[in-house]
């Protein structure tokens, strides 16, 4: 009877670990880079990690280089259900709530460093909560994407050095926004006919991180990287709401903690690299230009305010005062 007695109870106990209340949570995580890039697998590292710090409660798939969709379709997919995490631009949060695009006006961060202290600021831990209320969607982490520099055949030191030249830059009005005040004339091209447009001369330059400048391989048909250093660019980790709202406190700052970390770690490393590659464009010949940024901060400022692009000057001030 002893025996049978403490089969039964192994047998209650398998039953209850398999019972809902000590089921797998399972969770789809999507992006939009590739396998090598530090959003992905920084990824990858918090999926583990949170794992790890939730006893395996939460599996988490990261779906990386658009497997799930593109950059719309992701976003989107926070409020559908389809997926439950996402690492994306803010820019696509600015459809819903365009104060949060104040991130991407010219100049607004000084660097790496200055975005940093924006993402734990009072200013936008309040774009946070409001996006929060207003879409569910909940903002967890920050990770540093590049400066956006600018490559030409043509060197120039200043904002009036860019007159006249011809520019590819994407076609929306915080991008156009620097070369339209310098007097440049900005070219939408699509991005994946931006070289054959360099090579062939359809337009004289082209704006990106170092790191898209190295990927592309803009190098080879330009001679000259100006670091304009005109929008400093980010990513946000973002969590749907069928998943936040099911999350125990607990398990809430793990993975927000987590998050944080892996955007840290991410920073790092795209700081890193692009601090490498202008050494090795210098060794591959390319010219590497300081400009005068304050020259193209006051022509900006004067001919596109944060008002005229359809953001509140207050946030533009206090994010600019952030050190």
């Amino acid at each position: 009877m002893k025996m049978i007695a403490t089969v039964l109870l192994s047998i209650a106990a398998l039953a209850t670990a398999a019972s809902p209340a000590f089921a797998q949570t399972k969770l789809k995580w999507a992006h939009v880079y590739e396998i090598s890039e530090p959003y992905h697998t920084e990824s990858v590292w918090a999926a583990e990690e949170i794992k790890k710090r939730t006893n395996g409660r939460y599996e988490i798939q990261v779906y990386p280089a658009s497997t799930l969709g593109k950059e719309t379709d992701i976003n989107q997919g926070l409020t559908l259900g389809t997926v439950d995490m996402i690492i994306s631009g803010p820019s696509f949060a600015a459809r819903n709530f365009p104060r949060i695009g104040v991130a991407y006006y010219p100049f607004i961060f000084r660097d790496a460093a200055h975005q940093a202290a924006y993402a734990k600021s009072p200013v936008f831990q309040e774009m946070v909560e409001e996006y929060r209320k207003k879409t569910g969607i909940v903002m967890t982490a920050y990770t540093y994407y590049g400066a956006r520099h600018t490559t030409s055949n043509r060197a120039f030191t200043d904002c009036a050095g860019m007159k006249g030249l011809k520019i590819r830059v994407p076609d929306v009005p915080a991008y156009m926004a620097t070369p339209k005040s310098c007097g440049a004339n900005p070219t939408p091209i699509a991005f994946a006919e931006v070289y054959l447009a360099l090579q062939n001369g359809t337009v004289e330059a082209q704006e990106n991180p170092l790191t898209t400048i190295e990927a592309k391989k803009f190098y080879e048909v330009q001679k000259n990287v100006m670091l304009t250093g005109h929008i400093v660019d980010g990513v946000v980790t973002q969590i749907a709401p069928h998943v936040w709202s099911k999350l125990s406190d607990a398990d809430k700052q793990v993975f927000i903690e987590v998050t944080q970390e892996a955007a840290a770690r991410g920073t790092a490393k795209v700081v890193k690299r692009e601090a490498e590659l202008v050494d090795e464009f210098k060794a591959k010949g390319i010219n590497i230009v300081t400009v005068n940024r304050q020259s193209f901060i006051d022509a900006v400022l004067k001919n596109f305010t944060p008002e005229s692009l359809g953001y509140e000057r207050k946030d533009y001030d206090r994010i600019v005062a952030l050190k």
